[in-house]
């Protein structure tokens, strides 16, 4: 398993995570995941962290893991290489102090140039995997906020920048579900429309992120797109 480096020192490791690779086990599947190319690769971060809890009460070790992206979603992810970067990093989280950028592809032709979603996130009703940003959604209901800007209109499609303020799972998929412009590919979210520009997965790219290390020097690191996003981008722009 080769997973390109974007920057690494003494306390992090920022990886361009390739789509279909999980960070993490999920109890279910048998793939190859994240955390088995650290304990691999950083054997020391093996005890940097804290464990998490799957539906059935089982403890999976998520060693340097503070923040994780779907299993089809490419790009930028920072992992902990000592206890007091996953410290540091976590806090920075909780306090919203992380930046975070992606680029999507979205069904549809995006109204606005500019907007902000804000719309709380709960358990979707009709199925145990999915979340919802829309009526009849369960259970408790989490603060959500996603600004997005339209870099192309395409034929079909919209070509978008988008900046989650909060960290909900699946937050910019539900959201631009509920808007109506769901991600292209996404087969959890929009199961009946077909992928554009042939992906086969969901267009979703963490493009860029922004942190601080631990004397406090914001850092910010870029992942290049996968060869799918480049294709897509190239036939979009011939269309706007």
């Amino acid at each position: 398993m080769k997973i390109p480096i974007l920057y690494e020192d003494d306390n992090f490791l920022v990886i361009n995570k390739p789509a279909g690779l999980m960070v993490h086990e999920d109890g279910r599947s048998v793939e190859p995941t994240l955390v088995e190319w650290i304990l691999v690769n950083y054997p020391d971060i093996a005890d940097v962290g804290e464990p998490t809890f799957l539906q059935d009460g089982s403890q999976i070790e998520r060693p340097g893991i503070v923040h994780r992206i779907d299993k089809d979603t490419s790009g930028v992810l920072i992992i902990a290489k000592t206890i007091d970067a996953f410290v540091d990093l976590k806090s920075q989280f909780a306090e919203r102090q992380i930046e975070k950028q992606y680029a999507a592809f979205v069904y549809g032709n995006v109204k606005e140039n500019y907007d902000v979603i804000n719309r709380p996130i709960g358990k979707s009703k009709k199925d145990p995997r999915m979340w919802s940003a829309q009526r009849g959604a369960r259970g408790q209901m989490r603060e959500a906020i996603t600004e997005y800007r339209v870099r192309v209109r395409g034929k079909d499609a919209s070509y978008i920048e988008v900046r989650p303020k909060t960290g909900r799972t699946h937050q910019i998929r539900v959201h631009m579900k509920a808007i109506n412009h769901p991600v292209v590919g996404d087969a959890l979210y929009a199961p009946k429309m077909e992928p554009l520009f042939g992906f086969k997965r969901h267009a979703l790219h963490a493009e860029q992120i922004t942190f601080k290390d631990l004397s406090g020097t914001p850092i910010t690191v870029k992942a290049p797109f996968p060869p799918d996003f480049v294709k897509a981008e190239k036939e979009i722009k011939k269309q706007g």
